[in-house]
Formats: C-alpha cells, sequence, structure tokens
C-alpha cells in the first residue's frame, strides 16, 4: 500500500489533487476491508485527517498569472464584490464558472457541500483555479509576442477559444484602467527604491 500511496501522491500535482485524494481514500478503504468494524473507524478518521492535511498543503505549483493581474481580473470581473455568491452560473469574485473551475483542475475549496462553489468563492482556491486554468490554456490572444496579463484577462473573459474576439466595453475599461493603475504604482516603487 505505502508505494501505491507514494506513486499517487508523486503524480498529485494541484490539477490532480482531487483524483488523487479519491484514488488513495479507494486504497486505503481496499487495505481495511480485512480489519474488523473498531480498526476500521480508527483508520477511517485517520484517513480522514490524511486527506485533510494533504488539502491543506498541495500549492498550485505554476502560477502565470501575478498578483496585480488577479486582483485587476477581480476588480473587472465583480468589483471585488464577495457578497454575490452566484450571478447567471457565474460565481466568486472572478465570477468562475463551472466549466472554467472544472478546466482548471477542479480544486477543492474550504467548507462541506458543493466543490464547486466552495472553491469559487474561496478567494485563494479561485485564484488556484485561476492559474491552472491559464497555466494550461494561455496564449497570445493579442498577438504582440507575449503572453502576459492582457492576454489572461481575454482568456478569462471571452475564454481560451475566443480570446481574440474584442473585449465587452465595460470588462475592458476597467481591467485596462486597472492595469494602467497598477503598472504605474510598479513604476513609483521602483523609482522610489532606488533613490
Amino acid at each position: 500500500m505505502t508505494w501505491q500511496l507514494n506513486l499517487l501522491l508523486s503524480r498529485a500535482p494541484s490539477v490532480a489533487k482531487a483524483t488523487a485524494r479519491i484514488e488513495i481514500v479507494q486504497i486505503i478503504f481496499q487495505e481495511l476491508k480485512m480489519f474488523n468494524n473498531q480498526i476500521f473507524l480508527l483508520f477511517s478518521v485517520f484517513s480522514m485527517f490524511f486527506m485533510w492535511h494533504i488539502d491543506a498543503h498541495i500549492e498550485v505549483e505554476n502560477k502565470p498569472v501575478t498578483e496585480d493581474c488577479l486582483e485587476c481580473l477581480c476588480e473587472a470581473m465583480s468589483g471585488c464584490n464577495a457578497t454575490k455568491i452566484c450571478v447567471n452560473g457565474a460565481c466568486g469574485i472572478f465570477r468562475i464558472t463551472w466549466t472554467f473551475w472544472q478546466d482548471g483542475g477542479s480544486l477543492l475549496g474550504p467548507g462541506e457541500g458543493d466543490a464547486f462553489t466552495n472553491c469559487v468563492n474561496d478567494p485563494h482556491c479561485a485564484a488556484d483555479t485561476i492559474q491552472n486554468y491559464m497555466y494550461k490554456n494561455g496564449e497570445d490572444c493579442n498577438g504582440d509576442g507575449k503572453v502576459n496579463c492582457k492576454d489572461y484577462g481575454s482568456i478569462h473573459k471571452l475564454g481560451n477559444l475566443k480570446c481574440r474576439d474584442e473585449l465587452p466595453a465595460t470588462f475592458g475599461t476597467i481591467f485596462f484602467k486597472c492595469l494602467a493603475r497598477k503598472e504605474r504604482e510598479a513604476a513609483e516603487a521602483q523609482k522610489n527604491n532606488s533613490t
């Protein structure tokens, strides 16, 4: 059983952690079928603790989207309004859809209940979902030869297959004003640090 767990954990990047968790629990429960009910109960409690421990310490490894970019996505999508949980099937401060969440690795957020709404309504889990999605689907949407926040904004709002289309005016205005403000702030901070 140990080699099976090690193999699964080594194959368990954050994108596939939910699948790895299920496989690990299945292996544990298969091994425990031979024990009596008391031992089974003890190991059940242990396996639940083990699963919680894995979830608490797995981080998304590939993060192509900067914090500034995430803030601008949040601002343009919802005004970073965390009070409206779901609007027309898009949830959380980033207004993530179920399909986007699934393509971003179906990450598990805190709490019990529906995994999708728990994740996308948690800012950290939602941001990790965006990181996974952009790592998987990032591309140069505007043809400038770089994959950067402008491209991630188009991908997030329009989807990776339509990211070359024109952004909706309201989203585009808010998003690009935010990016310009972030660039000014970074330039000012750099200027202050060099003096």
